[in-house]
C-alpha cells in the first residue's frame, strides 16, 4: 500500500471543509451557500471543469492549481449539502472512491497480472459489471452508449459512443464507406433544409454531425479538440478585425468585413511562422 500522505495536506483539506461547514451554518454561514441545494450547483459544476481543462491546455502551473481549487470546493460543497440532510458526507465520498480503485486495480492491489493498459481496461469493465451483478456480454453495449449521452456534452459524447460501436464491431470497412455515408447524410440534410420542417432539419443536422465525427474517428482525430481550436482561431481573427475597424462593425459591406477578415489571417498566420 502507498505511503500516507504528509499532515500538512490532510490539515489543508481539513480547514476547507471546516470553511465549508462554517459557509453553510444555519444561523451564521453566508445567505448564498445556505441556499444552495445539489441540483442548483450543478452549472457551477460543470463551469469549474471546463475551466480547469482550460487551465490545463495553458499549461500555467498556478492557473491549474487554482482552477483545480474550484473543482474542489464544489466536491466538498456537494458533500457538505448531502451532510447537512444526512444522506452521506465526504468520509462517504472519499471512501467509495477509494474502495473502487482498489477493486477495479487487482493488478496493483492484489496478485493479477497485465500484459498492457488494454488489459487493464478489460478488466477494469469486468470488474464494473461484475459489481452491478452483470458481465460484459450480458449488459449489452446500449447502456453504456447511454450513460455517455446523459452525462457528456454532446460532441464528446459523439466521439466516445462511434468509438465504443466501432470496437464491438459497428462499423464501416473502409474510410470509403464513411465518406459515402457522409456524402448521403450531406444530401439529406440539404433535403431537408429544403423541403421539410425544422424538427426533421434539426434531426438530419445531428446526423451530419455525428458522421463527422466517425469521419474524425477514422482518420485519428479528436472531434471535440478540432472544434475548440477553430473556436480560438475564430476569436483570434475576430479580435484582429476589432483592432482594424475604424467605425461600428455594422457600417461596414460585407465585401469590406471579407477583406478585414483575410487580412486578420494571414497576419495570424504569418506571426504563427515566425514565432
Amino acid at each position: 500500500m502507498a505511503a500516507s500522505y504528509p499532515q500538512p495536506y490532510l490539515a489543508a483539506l481539513e480547514r476547507l471543509v471546516q470553511v465549508v461547514a462554517q459557509l453553510r451554518h444555519p444561523q451564521t454561514g453566508c445567505p448564498w451557500d445556505r441556499q444552495q441545494t445539489l441540483t442548483s450547483l450543478i452549472p457551477y459544476v460543470l463551469e469549474e471543469a471546463y475551466e480547469v481543462v482550460d487551465a490545463i491546455r495553458s499549461g500555467d502551473a498556478e492557473a491549474i492549481a487554482e482552477e483545480l481549487g474550484d473543482l474542489l470546493l464544489q466536491v466538498v460543497l456537494q458533500a457538505q449539502i448531502a451532510n447537512d440532510h444526512q444522506h452521506f458526507d465526504l468520509a462517504t465520498v472519499a471512501d467509495g472512491i477509494t474502495e473502487k480503485l482498489i477493486r477495479r486495480h487487482p493488478h496493483v492491489f492484489g496478485q493479477v497480472t497485465v500484459a498492457d493498459p488494454e488489459e487493464v481496461n478489460r478488466n477494469w469493465e469486468r470488474i464494473k459489471a461484475e459489481e452491478k451483478g452483470l458481465t460484459p456480454e450480458s449488459q449489452g453495449l446500449a447502456p453504456q452508449l447511454s450513460r455517455y449521452n446523459r452525462t457528456l456534452p454532446p460532441l464528446t459524447a459523439a466521439s466516445k459512443i462511434s468509438a465504443r460501436a466501432a470496437k464491438a464491431g459497428f462499423d464501416w470497412q473502409d474510410r470509403a464507406g464513411v465518406w459515402a455515408k457522409f456524402q448521403e447524410e450531406l444530401e439529406e440534410f440539404r433535403q431537408a433544409i429544403a423541403h421539410e420542417p425544422q424538427e426533421n432539419q434539426q434531426a438530419e443536422l445531428g446526423d451530419l454531425l455525428f458522421t463527422l465525427v466517425n469521419l474524425a474517428r477514422w482518420y485519428g482525430l479528436d472531434a471535440a479538440a478540432a472544434l475548440h481550436g477553430t473556436n480560438r482561431r475564430f476569436i483570434q481573427r475576430f479580435e484582429q478585425v476589432e483592432a482594424a475597424l475604424d467605425k461600428p462593425l455594422s457600417d461596414y459591406s460585407g465585401a469590406e468585413l471579407e477583406a478585414l477578415w483575410q487580412a486578420a489571417k494571414l497576419a495570424l498566420a504569418q506571426g504563427s511562422a515566425t514565432a
